[in-house]
């Protein structure tokens, strides 16, 4: 036991002055190792995704409960009964898509995380006995495309996260210009934004009481900057994304090269075999003939 114990104590705790292992390894080089071997790419478009997809869904969710306290107080819009499909059933269904969008884009960042882990690894360990496999070409070139789809997705999202903030624009410099427009009557009607049927009616003009109310409260204002946060959310999303892209291109095309790479060194030790072979039988053929 004491054998056992002073042999690990030479290999692993007999910490020179300067810093450095027995092995001649020091705390500077291991340093420098890890912070190579990690994906760095992958890792900011994961951080900046996250960050998307957090202000996207956080925002988002509150901008749509602002908007329906505004519908509720200043434009009296009540909720339809039973299954019809209204403007807060709609709202509604919004919110459980962002609860989709970020439990779905957690998962997706962390298996493109851990591919980056994984291909970096490979990459490192190319001249050792690491074997690039084809299955890890495949998942990375379904990757690509699945990020890609995303990417897409995320550029529709977009356009769509600007149709609010565009609304809100509208409404807030109305109401910061209402000192401008005291001769004339602009009406509000939510018949033109499609949040009522045509049937109904939900105007809110500049010379009303509610008008001025809405302006002068702090709902209106939350809510159109919380639309212009998720917008921006939205747009980090497309960004991040597009990073992933270019780190999928490149880890595919690092492995399609590792492979060839690897089927190259595999032929080429397989012909120096049969040389060897070749030769070392002429060498005992030639010892036989002459004994």
């Amino acid at each position: 036991m004491d054998g056992q114990m002073d042999g690990w104590t030479d290999g692993w705790m007999d910490v020179r002055t300067d810093g450095r292992m027995d092995g001649g390894v020091g705390c500077k080089e291991c340093c420098e190792r890890c912070v190579g071997s990690l994906p760095w790419a992958s890792l900011i478009a994961t951080v900046l995704l996250y960050m998307g997809v957090a202000l996207f869904c956080g925002c988002g969710h509150e901008a749509l409960s602002g908007t329906v306290a505004i519908l509720q107080n200043y434009f009296e819009v009540v909720r339809a009964p039973g299954e019809t499909l209204d403007v807060f059933t709609i709202i509604d269904i919004l919110k459980y898509i962002i609860y989709g969008l970020a439990a779905g884009f957690f998962v997706l960042g962390v298996l493109l995380l851990v591919e980056g882990f994984f291909t970096t690894g490979a990459i490192r360990d190319l001249y050792g006995e690491f074997k690039i496999s084809a299955c890890g070409r495949c998942l990375t070139a379904f990757l690509m495309f699945l990020a890609y789809l995303f990417f897409l997705v995320w550029l529709g999202v977009t356009a769509f996260a600007s149709l609010p903030v565009f609304m809100y624009f509208n409404v807030w410099s109305m109401c910061q210009n209402t000192s401008l427009t005291e001769g004339a009557n602009l009406c509000l009607d939510l018949r033109q934004f499609g949040a009522v049927t045509i049937s109904e009616e939900r105007k809110l003009c500049t010379g009303s009481e509610k008008f001025v109310k809405m302006c002068e409260s702090n709902e209106l204002d939350l809510t159109f900057h919380l639309f212009v946060c998720t917008l921006a959310g939205a747009g980090a999303a497309v960004i991040a994304m597009v990073h992933f892209l270019m780190a999928l291109a490149a880890n595919w095309g690092y492995l399609k090269d590792a492979s060839r790479l690897q089927k190259y060194e595999d032929i080429k030790s397989k012909e120096e075999q049969e040389l060897h072979d070749i030769h070392s039988t002429r060498s005992k053929e030639r010892l036989n003939a002459y004994t």
